[in-house]
């Protein structure tokens, strides 16, 4: 974990979201499912968990929310990167990124790997996203069990109080139970990035409680019982 200074150099607005992009050292640039935690120098009490949606030039594209205070030349009080993200197996050529809750952005950083090792890549989500790549298939959530057949590889994006409505979705289908590569980000606040401890993101995984700040946020798919 390091720490450091960044610059916010552009709001994005897409899909009704604002995200930002952000200078930063290069040390600092989250993996896709890591975070740092962003402090502005306010009185807001507590840091902004960044997430990687996107590689930019000097640093990354930052996924929403970001805060209505923060602007253009703002600079940034960074820590990170934290916890642990996703991990895209050499070997995946059919990939699938399942925003469970609409909100893709934090599987976007996915889209170039799997592109640039030839996989076929297909985003489940509810709404049409904008400026996707061309080779991006979108489909809704109502093929997901067509999806996790097809795929050798699958990412979730879940908020913390739908998981188990996504186990639920899940529960008839014997694929991941089969040992086909899957993972999970647990979307849940996540304010200490693991050093005090607090328990705000904790999740109960296998029977066993885990902080996402530092266990996660992303999980593999077995560890969720």
């Amino acid at each position: 974990m390091s720490t450091g200074k960044g610059k916010v150099l552009e709001l994005i607005l897409e899909d009704g979201c604002r995200h930002m992009r952000l200078d930063c050292p290069p040390g600092l640039i989250p993996a896709p499912g890591q975070y740092l935690l962003a402090s502005d120098g306010s009185d807001a009490p507590l840091p902004v968990p960044l997430f990687h949606t996107d590689s930019s030039r000097s640093g990354f594209i930052a996924s929403a929310p970001i805060p209505d205070r923060w602007n253009p030349a703002l600079e940034l009080q960074l820590c990170g990167p934290l916890g642990r993200g996703f991990t895209l197996p050499v070997y995946a050529r059919k990939v699938a990124l399942i925003a469970f809750d609409n909100f893709h952005a934090r599987l976007k950083g996915l889209i170039r790997s799997a592109l640039q090792q030839a996989a076929s890549v297909v985003l489940i989500c509810g709404i049409t996203p904008e400026n996707l790549p061309d080779e991006v298939e979108v489909q809704p959530l109502s093929v997901l069990q067509e999806i996790v057949t097809w795929a050798d590889y699958l990412a979730f994006d879940v908020r913390r109080e739908n998981l188990s409505q996504l186990r639920e979705r899940l529960g008839k289908s014997n694929q991941l139970a089969a040992g086909k590569a899957a993972q999970v980000l647990i979307h849940t606040p996540i304010p200490c990035g693991g050093v005090a401890e607090c328990g705000v993101c904790t999740v109960n995984l296998n029977s066993t409680w885990k902080l996402a700040c530092k266990d996660g946020p992303v999980f593999d798919w077995d560890e969720m019982g």
